[in-house]
């Protein structure tokens, strides 16, 4: 029996459209990362820094991401952190499998991260505008605009993290 024939049906999958697959393990990647972002942001906001959810923070940079409380600052800093860490190390090892220089790819990885934060605190703030000045309001465009919100940095984040962040080094020739 060939070897081809010897591999299930998923793994010929896979092989056969390894960029699909790629996306797939960075789409699950993400969400499970986001999972736990939440979770950690929940717990945060709700025990540790929910004395201070009531000092308030005027800064416009913050204020345009939804950060208005010292409590909510330090509980997101550390549940993004947390949350994106995570889809760092499976992106990196799982999806990628990439073996460039890490210290490199962490720099990278934190440019388009803080780009990305507040291109969604951009785009939301402007999503939400347009909703309510064409009366899309309740609970179910609240959760259109957050998936929106959601899937629109994929545009970037997925090329970023697929051609720039996590590279493989080229084999070496045979000649050199």
């Amino acid at each position: 029996m060939s070897e081809e024939k010897k591999k299930n049906a998923f793994v010929r999958w896979t092989e056969k459209h390894a960029e699909i697959w790629k996306f797939i393990k960075f789409s699950i990647a993400g969400g499970g990362s986001s999972v736990v972002e939440l979770v950690v942001h929940m717990v945060l906001l709700n025990t540790a820094f929910a004395a201070l959810t009531g000092e308030a923070i005027t800064n416009s940079a913050l204020n345009m991401i939804g950060i208005t409380s010292k409590g909510y600052l330090y509980t997101y800093l550390i549940s993004t952190t947390v949350g994106y860490t995570i889809a760092f190390i499976l992106n990196r090892k799982i999806t990628f499998k990439a073996d460039s220089n890490p210290a490199l790819s962490m720099f990278l990885y934190f440019v388009m991260v803080v780009f990305t934060i507040f291109a969604n605190g951009w785009i939301g703030s402007a999503m939400t505008t347009f909703a309510t000045a064409h009366n899309l309001t309740g609970n179910f465009w609240d959760l259109v605009i957050k998936l929106i919100g959601m899937a629109v940095p994929t545009l970037w984040t997925y090329p970023c993290n697929r051609f720039i962040i996590h590279r493989k080094r080229k084999a070496p020739t045979e000649n050199a």
